[in-house]
């Protein structure tokens, strides 16, 4: 892999924008507008990545929608971090054969960590070969140039440089929430944790000018958006890269200082980087959401250092500990890998021991699926199947009853609550989030979604809070 990061010249993604003005001139004398149809899988990076190519989409003049019979593109942004999510892209991939069948102008567009993979585009290449396009992750600036050469050429394209990344400016948003928005501060992983792909599909870590990050979330803020969330594969390890450095806890209190009424979240941070600093950041700014996602996959320190993690169990706890002195009723979330290779029952058991002292109030729970080209997918793995999800099956046990018992604790309080949706449950008028993102559940009358409200929370379960507008 090349590992120098590019800076994208602001005249090359120009070039972009005017290529999708030619689309559009050619879009518009179709009989019917073309409506795009995008589909997302995995974490919230591709959905802003997702968010970048609805803009270049609109500025070629699609519309979107979501039933692929409907569309004149088909555009599946993959996501490569489990098996499972690579088997079911795979075989959505495969149905739409028949959507080309009776639609041969329809063009379908692969992209994402996945078909950054040389061995998965080179499988969509040899075995479906209804698939127009397949771009890899650096190559996303590029959309508008590919999508031009097939509407005129109609050739394949495949476009998976290998390259450490890129940083391109400029490129149009579509969102598609009016309430929350996600702002990309750095792109790629230094990490190589032995089980994780994301290094070698996203790129060595880079960040973006604080001042253009700062100019963004301004004006979403202007734009009324009021829950703003920085994206990064490892946000501590913001600003190291940049000429002038900047850490992360100062441009979260950058952030924090803009004038209106919004919270700010973060996600994903790594144990090793999380700082004094920033827990005294967050305990501070009053618009940093009392929460943090911080993963720490296994409590067994041998199984830690072989997946090269760099913290041990203490130092996690040690971290945990100094958060909740200063912030007590912090939401805590995490990541947990189970039966990774080596793990024995014993070891595992160190895991659960870690979930009894901190009692997050959720988690992301995973059993060990190997990545091809990660160091643990050659390693040893002896450990029955049938054992790993019974190990499994306890942790979900142990952490059900744990969220349960911290969502019953809000009943009969409380909470200012942003109002961020209208709820599909019968019963109830609308969804909210806790400033710790928990979800709740509530009736009320009125054009409630996007502003913050008192709500006493009446009843609750593992999954959710259910209350009432004050």
């Amino acid at each position: 892999m090349e590992k120098t990061t590019r800076t994208i010249a602001p005249a090359e993604v120009e070039r972009q924008l005017a290529l999708c003005d030619q689309i559009a001139e050619l879009t518009a004398q179709w009989p019917e507008q073309p409506l795009a149809c995008v589909h997302t899988y995995g974490c919230q990076q591709n959905e802003a990545d997702s968010e970048q190519l609805r803009g270049y989409l609109a500025r070629m003049g699609y519309g979107f929608t979501d039933d692929p019979e409907k569309a004149r593109l088909i555009l599946i942004n993959t996501c490569a971090i489990r098996e499972h999510a690579e088997q079911r892209v795979l075989g959505n991939v495969g149905q739409l054969i028949h959507v080309k069948r009776r639609n041969p102008d329809v063009l379908i567009c692969l992209c994402g960590c996945m078909m950054q993979e040389p061995q998965v585009a080179q499988k969509i290449k040899e075995s479906y070969r209804h698939v127009d396009l397949v771009f890899g992750t650096h190559a996303l600036w590029r959309f508008p140039e590919m999508v031009k050469s097939l509407l005129t050429h109609r050739s394949r394209i495949f476009q998976s440089p290998d390259e450490a990344g890129s940083i391109a400016e400029g490129i149009p948003v579509v969102r598609q929430d009016k309430v929350k928005a996600w702002v990309s501060i750095m792109y790629g992983c230094n990490n190589f944790c032995s089980y994780c792909i994301v290094p070698y599909t996203r790129g060595r870590e880079r960040s973006r000018q604080p001042q253009l990050i700062l100019d963004e979330v301004r004006q979403l803020v202007a734009e009324g958006y009021k829950d703003i969330t920085l994206l990064g594969q490892n946000v501590n390890s913001y600003g190291k890269d940049l000429a002038e450095p900047m850490d992360f806890s100062d441009l979260l209190r950058a952030c924090n200082d803009i004038p209106g009424e919004f919270l700010i979240r973060f996600m994903t941070s790594h144990p090793k980087d999380a700082t004094q600093k920033l827990f005294e950041t967050m305990a501070s700014c009053a618009k940093v959401a009392p929460m943090l996602h911080l993963p720490f996959q296994a409590g067994n320190d041998r199984v830690l250092k072989v997946m090269n993690r760099r913290h041990t169990r203490e130092q996690y706890l040690e971290k945990i500990r100094a958060l909740k002195a200063l912030i007590p009723d912090v939401v805590l979330t995490s990541d947990i890998i189970v039966g990774f290779p080596g793990e024995t029952t014993e070891e595992f058991e160190d895991t659960l021991k870690v979930l009894e002292e901190v009692r997050f109030d959720a988690l992301f729970t995973f059993i060990f699926s190997p990545r091809a080209g990660t160091p643990a997918a050659s390693m040893d793995d002896p450990m029955p199947r049938e054992q790993k999800l019974a190990n499994f099956n306890r942790l979900v046990e142990l952490q059900d009853k744990i969220s349960e018992e911290k969502h019953a604790a809000y009943i009969g309080k409380t909470v200012r609550c942003l109002i961020d949706g209208v709820s599909d449950e019968p019963g109830f008028d609308f969804t909210a989030r806790t400033p710790g993102n928990r979800l709740v559940r509530l009736t009320g009358q009125g054009d409630l979604v996007g502003q913050f409200c008192d709500v006493t929370i009446t009843a609750a379960n593992k999954w959710s809070l259910f209350g009432q507008l004050v």
